[in-house]
């Protein structure tokens, strides 16, 4: 396909990118723990900018190391001592004739007091973000004057950094957005009140950012579409703000959406489709001249190409599809689409930063660990590895060991490859599954990896082979306890019904268990016609899940009329319904159910490991047969243990 209008030069002010590939800001906890950027976030840039990225946005800047901090670990441009290190990233893209902007951030009442030595947060006015549950103090009108001058000091650190431009985050319910937004600016001095005094703090910045860096320094604004919280900032509001905001000099803008408190729709999880919030940058676009970025879950090439050529937006944000590849921009330029390693919104990026720790990735697991992987060593001389599985775990293994010049032979016991993935995108809207598991193949395929599909190895078989090492990918096993009953003719699995041995239409069902399985299977079974009750042991529905992930399939269960009942325990079952125990009363209760659905985690699958060391001196045990885990589990051992084999 001709992408002629996602390659072709765009401008923003006078500064001219080589495409409309546009990196928006993502946080990576990658900056040390007093604001300087480190080598691993110079690296993490440079191999986007290196892949074909147009113009980085880097990840949250604090202006106020204080009262502003985001993160743990994070940049700061409160002092020309940060200057050097910023230097030295935008040298870094500079160099693949990429361009690179700052985003200047302050939290305001969507902080942690934890992050600031105990500090109360701050805000426009002393209105709680339900999702933090701190109550901020309201600032002072000379606290917000100061603030104005600490956002212009931080542009202008980045501009004698040698940074392109800057960019104000005024979206997702931080500082400035919250000066916007009627929810959030309760305020009677000259910042608040009516729309003129909400824009004055932005105003002072933007301004302020012109006079001191001069009026050719391009300025971006960040905003919501729609903040999509009762009361907040809305799209009519938004493209009054946007107007606005042109007619005092800003050069772009960049349009997302959402707040803490709506978080689903900042980072979407995986039942969102592309393009699912066009219409706000659609909005946003038809209103003003200057350019605009638009966000909204862009995974796949033609689909960013058609939002440029439709004029939705003028630049394409792909935030998370650069972070699970960063070669998104080369691959696609040289026709290399199916090579592409798509993001499969998992969550698993914000989930990492939010726990304090770096940002990972769940298909790539060099993101953000770019300098530790950086070659690829040639070592293999041809040396034969078995590989037993053709999951994700396997199938990474044999991609890394092929590129490495090993000969991976890889044994899949069914039909088909993916393993528990496979399994995973059966239920409704998890089709971005296959999008991960199709690239998986097609990578091992053009590599010449010898699969051997409906094929399960003995000991005999593999010694056959004479192999340098063996690498044990073979999975997980459904737990089933021993309870009385549990072996009834009206018992099966998850796996049974996503496997489709089981067909279960119209019918009574209780699924034991409320891990991710067991939720995903109960909304497939209610799709199908079926009157769904989940029990669950714990005290909570969910519990372990991520909190975006779990509103996002707790609200289609609701839809359909799921029951869901925590703190029950399974007693027994009977061909006609299980008995439970209520954990917190000790009552019994007995519910009819014509098919009884066992959804209580997994086993590692590894019974073959220790005849497999009794016979070869190299095994290696991946993924769920190590220990049960997830997506990012199973890919990074797959990808280590492959990497450091000599």
């Amino acid at each position: 396909m001709d992408y002629e209008n996602l390659f072709s030069k765009g401008k923003i002010g006078k500064l001219e990118m080589k495409n409309r590939i546009v990196m928006p800001p993502m946080g990576t906890g990658l900056a040390s723990s007093t604001g300087e950027v480190t080598n691993e976030l110079v690296r993490y840039y440079e191999e986007r900018a290196k892949g074909g990225c147009g113009l980085i946005i880097t990840e949250i800047a604090r202006v106020d190391d204080v009262e502003g901090v985001g993160l743990a670990n994070q940049i700061s441009v409160t002092n020309v001592n940060k200057i050097t290190g910023l230097e030295k990233l935008a040298r870094a893209v500079h160099k693949y004739d990429s361009k690179i902007f700052i985003q200047l951030h302050h939290p305001g009442r969507q902080g942690h007091s934890m992050l600031m030595g105990g500090r109360q947060i701050v805000a426009p006015s002393p209105v709680m973000c339900k999702t933090v549950g701190e109550m901020p103090r309201e600032l002072t009108t000379e606290e917000v004057e100061v603030l104005v001058k600490k956002f212009i000091t931080g542009a202008k650190i980045g501009q004698t950094a040698g940074m392109d431009g800057v960019e104000l985050h005024g979206a997702h319910g931080y500082l400035i957005g919250q000066f916007l937004s009627p929810l959030t600016n309760l305020r009677t001095d000259k910042y608040g009140g009516n729309f003129t005094n909400r824009m004055r703090f932005i105003t002072e910045i933007i301004l302020g950012i012109k006079h001191i860096c001069g009026k050719d320094f391009p300025v971006s604004v960040r905003m919501d579409g729609d903040e999509f919280v009762e009361g907040g900032l809305t799209l009519s509001e938004a493209v009054e703000a946007a107007r606005y905001l042109e007619s005092i000099g800003i050069d772009s803008i960049n349009i997302s959406s959402g707040t803490y408190e709506s978080g689903v729709t900042i980072i979407e999880p995986i039942s969102y489709d592309q393009g699912w919030k066009r219409y706000l940058a659609q909005a946003i676009k038809d209103s003003v001249n200057i350019p605009v970025i638009g966000c909204m879950v862009i995974r796949k090439p033609e689909f960013a190409e058609s939002l440029i050529k439709e004029k939705t937006v003028d630049f394409v944000a792909l935030g998370r599809a650069q972070i699970a590849d960063p070669e998104w921009g080369k691959k696609t330029m040289e026709g290399r689409e199916k090579e592409i390693r798509q993001c499969i919104s998992c969550l698993h990026c914000i989930e990492q930063l939010s726990l304090g720790t770096t940002t990972k990735c769940a298909v790539n697991p060099r993101m953000g660990r770019e300098l530790e992987f950086q070659n690829f060593e040639k070592n293999g001389e041809g040396r034969v590895v078995a590989v037993i599985g053709g999951g994700p775990a396997g199938m990474e293994a044999s991609r890394v060991l092929a590129l490495k010049g090993f000969k991976p032979i890889l044994f899949e016991a069914k039909d088909v490859l993916g393993g528990s993935v496979y399994l995973g995108s059966k239920p409704p809207l998890k089709e971005k599954l296959n999008w991960f598991l199709d690239n998986l193949e097609y990578e091992i395929r053009q590599l010449d990896v010898d699969i051997r599909l409906n094929t399960k190895p003995t000991i005999e078989d593999i010694k056959v082979l004479n192999p340098y090492a063996v690498y044990v990918a073979s999975g997980s096993l459904p737990i089933i306890p021993p309870i009385p009953g549990i072996k009834g003719e009206n018992v099966c699995t998850v796996v049974d019904v996503l496997e489709e041995r089981v067909c279960i239409k119209d019918k009574n069902i209780v699924v034991i268990g409320s891990g991710m399985t067991g939720l995903e299977t109960s909304e497939l079974l209610a799709e199908m016609g079926n009157k769904v009750t989940i029990i669950e042991m714990m005290n909570k529905i969910g519990t372990g899940i991520y909190r975006s992930n779990l509103y996002d399939v707790i609200s289609r269960l609701e839809k359909y009329g799921v029951e869901m009942l925590p703190s029950m325990k399974l007693v027994s079952i009977d061909k006609n319904g299980i008995t439970a125990e209520n954990m917190i009363s000790g009552n019994l209760i007995y519910k009819e159910a014509d098919q009884v659905v066992l959804s209580l985690g997994v086993r590692p699958n590894n019974e073959i490991v220790e005849e497999l060391e009794k016979n070869f001196s190299v095994v290696k045990v991946l993924g769920d047969s190590n220990k049960p885990g997830r997506i990012a589990d199973a890919i990074q051992t797959g990808f280590e243990k492959a990497y450091i084999l000599e």
